[in-house]
């Protein structure tokens, strides 16, 4: 989860589309970052499973931005699963 907010941070798309479970992953043409937005942090606020014996995981977190528009947050339940050795981001859900 934190690279990667890292690479949404630092705008490296093709780090986003490596890290996209294979099942989901959109089309390298479909993605594009937001080039106005500035990623100030990142709250963990909670985790569930994502061991090393297990196959699935999720991070429920808090992203905190600043758009021209202002402050904005983006708070998501994850799901990640294992694939070929790797965690790969499935998809999220809102978190209240």
């Amino acid at each position: 989860m934190r690279s990667r907010y890292s690479a949404f941070a630092l705008c490296l798309g093709d780090y986003l589309l490596r890290s996209w479970h294979s099942s989901t992953r959109p089309a390298a043409a479909e993605f594009e970052l937001d080039s106005d937005v500035i990623w100030k942090r990142l709250l963990i606020e909670q985790t569930e499973a994502g061991g090393p014996f297990d196959a699935e995981g999720y991070v429920t977190f808090t992203a905190i931005a600043r758009t021209p528009e202002g402050r904005f947050e983006q708070r998501e339940r994850s799901r990640f699963l294992r694939e070929n050795g790797c965690w790969r981001y499935v998809d999220g859900t809102d978190s209240p």
